[in-house]
């Protein structure tokens, strides 16, 4: 049977830009557009737009592709309160516009020089609230975008969350019963959460770990348990960490840096 299954997944086809995408070549919208410079080859031969391959079949890369593809840019920024993840919307400006030489974090180790050409198609890979503060992604790398927000990603996300009671009363009031129901049990719009891990920090702030994003997830959660959110700091994607950046600063994922 398993030898049967696995006949049938080398013998499926797919168009070749999908393929690319899965094998972490390159974005589907990339892969695309290589093909429609003479780029990739399937089997020794020059592929074409809109061409069906299987998992059998050898897909090979130009090394122009590969130099295109390590000068795009993923930037990680500190984003304050007050600004939205992505496109403005009512009046507010989007985080990108924070990325410029002046705010730059000094203590950046990357090699790389500002140019505003890396502002060119980069676009954030996940939310963060407007009203919260913290860890944000912006790339120009389709491969990192679809790494942390594919329905099928399995990346953490950690976030520090200061709490009160719903009437704004401190110290927040959470029972056993609570704590288990914010690690697993709770349903939004009418969908059973994947498990999270929840732990208290100190005695007004709790650590979230979670694996997927709601819309205003954390914030809907405490409020089914009777919490309200005073807080909340994204500290960690995956393996890659805030650490020290400033509010309102930025730097570039590093070269040896993953997700």
């Amino acid at each position: 049977m398993h030898r049967n299954d696995e006949k049938s997944d080398a013998s499926a086809s797919m168009r070749l830009s999908k393929r690319m995408s899965e094998l972490g070549l390159a974005s589907r919208r990339e892969a695309d557009a290589w093909i429609e410079k003479g780029w990739v080859s399937v089997n020794g031969t020059v592929a074409t737009l809109g061409m069906k391959v299987t998992g059998a079949d050898r897909i090979t890369v130009d090394p122009r592709a590969r130099a295109q593809q390590s000068e795009q840019v993923t930037i990680l920024i500190n984003k304050p309160v007050g600004y939205v993840s992505g496109q403005a919307e009512d009046g507010y400006e989007p985080a990108k516009v924070l990325v410029k030489a002046s705010t730059r974090w000094q203590r950046d180790e990357s090699p790389r020089k500002f140019s505003p050409k890396h502002l060119v198609s980069l676009v954030p890979a996940g939310r963060l609230d407007i009203d919260s503060v913290g860890l944000l992604v912006l790339t120009q790398d389709g491969r990192v975008a679809k790494q942390l927000i594919d329905q099928n990603s399995t990346i953490d996300k950690e976030y520090i969350v200061r709490v009160a009671n719903r009437d704004g009363s401190m110290p927040p009031r959470l029972d056993a019963r609570g704590l288990a129901l914010l690690n697993h049990g709770l349903s939004l719009d009418g969908k059973k959460l994947m498990p999270a891990k929840v732990v208290w920090l100190n005695e007004s702030e709790l650590k979230f770990e979670l694996k997927e994003g709601k819309k205003r997830q954390i914030r809907r959660m405490c409020e089914a348990v009777g919490l309200k959110v005073t807080r909340l700091k994204r500290v960690r994607i995956g393996k890659v960490r805030l650490g020290n950046l400033p509010l309102g600063q930025w730097r570039y994922l590093g070269p040896d840096e993953r997700f």
